[in-house]
C-alpha cells in the first residue's frame, strides 16, 4: 500500500512578516551592540560591559528591582486568581464590570497616577503625625524596599493580568473542575489549588512575565517618587556615561529574555508528566 506523504505549503507571506518583525527588532538591537563595543580610535573593546560590574549602584539597583517584580507579581497573583475564579464560578453577569475596572490603569495616565500618590504620601504624615497609621506611611516609603511602588505597579499589572488570566479561564471549564475536586472531599482552597491551578500553568506565566516586564522597564513612577529601581539608575548613569548607558539596556533586555526562558522552561518542565504519573 502506497504511503501518502503530507504536502507542504509554502507561505511566502508568513515568512516576509517574519523577517521584517525579525529586521524591526534586531536592527536596532545590533546598532546598540555595536556602539558599545565600537570605540573610535580604540576598535573593539568590551569596557563597557566590564565597568558595568564596578558602577556604582548597578547591582543595588537591579536586585531592588528584581525583589520589586517578585512581590507585585505574587500580591498581583494573590489578588486576581481568586476574585478570577469567583467571578467564573459565582457571578459571571459581572465581567463586564471587572472588565472596566481592571482597564482603568491604561486609561489614566502614569503622571497622573503618581501624581495622586505623591500628594496621599505627602498629605498622610502631616494630618496623621499622631496617630499609629504615621508609622505605616513611612514604613511603606522605606527606600531599602519601598512597598508603595510594589502597591502601584500591582495597580498597572492590573490589565495584563485579567487579560492573561480570563484568557487562560476561557479555555478551562472552571466549574466541572471545581465540582470535581468538591465531590473528592477537598475544600475550596485544595480545589483552586490542585484543581484549577494546574489548568492555568500557562496563563499564569503570561501574567508572571507581563508583570516583571512591566516592572523592570518602569520608570516614570520611581523616578517621581524617588526612588531608583533599575530603570531610573539606567537614565541617570546615561547622561555621564552613554556607551555604558546603552550597554546596561543591551543587558537588560537580554536578562529580561533569560527570565522570560527560564520562565518558560519551567512551565514546559512541570507540564511534562512524570513516569509515574504516565
Amino acid at each position: 500500500m502506497a504511503r501518502l506523504t503530507p504536502t507542504v505549503r509554502v507561505r511566502p507571506g508568513r515568512g516576509l512578516v517574519l523577517l521584517i518583525a525579525a529586521v524591526y527588532f534586531l536592527l536596532p538591537l545590533a546598532a546598540s551592540v555595536i556602539f558599545t563595543i565600537d570605540v573610535p580610535g580604540q576598535g573593539i573593546t568590551f569596557d563597557a560591559y566590564t565597568k558595568l560590574l564596578g558602577a556604582e549602584g548597578f547591582l543595588t539597583s537591579l536586585l531592588l528591582s528584581l525583589e520589586l517584580a517578585a512581590a507585585t507579581i505574587a500580591l498581583v497573583l494573590l489578588l486576581m486568581v481568586p476574585a478570577m475564579v469567583a467571578l467564573r464560578l459565582g457571578a459571571p453577569r459581572l465581567r463586564p464590570v471587572v472588565e472596566v475596572v481592571c482597564s482603568l490603569p491604561l486609561v489614566v495616565p502614569p503622571i497622573a497616577f503618581v501624581a495622586g500618590i505623591a500628594s496621599v504620601l505627602t498629605w498622610g504624615p502631616e494630618h496623621l503625625s499622631r496617630t499609629p497609621l504615621f508609622q505605616t506611611f513611612v514604613a511603606v516609603q522605606n527606600p531599602d524596599f519601598p512597598v508603595v511602588l510594589v502597591l502601584a505597579y500591582t495597580v498597572m499589572a492590573l490589565p495584563f493580568v485579567h487579560r492573561a488570566l480570563d484568557a487562560g479561564l476561557r479555555a478551562v471549564d472552571v466549574p466541572t473542575l471545581v465540582e470535581a475536586a468538591r465531590n473528592c472531599g477537598a475544600n475550596w482552597a485544595q480545589a483552586l489549588v490542585r484543581a484549577v491551578l494546574p489548568n492555568l500553568r500557562g496563563a499564569l506565566l503570561n501574567a508572571s512575565f507581563l508583570t516583571l516586564a512591566l516592572v523592570l522597564g518602569e520608570f516614570t513612577v520611581a523616578q517621581i517618587l524617588k526612588f531608583r529601581p533599575f530603570a531610573v539608575w539606567i537614565v541617570g548613569i546615561g547622561g555621564s556615561q552613554a556607551q555604558v548607558s546603552v550597554a546596561v539596556s543591551v543587558l537588560s533586555l537580554f536578562v529580561t529574555w533569560l527570565l522570560l526562558l527560564g520562565l518558560a522552561f519551567v512551565g514546559a518542565r512541570s507540564a511534562t508528566p512524570t513516569s509515574s504519573e504516565k
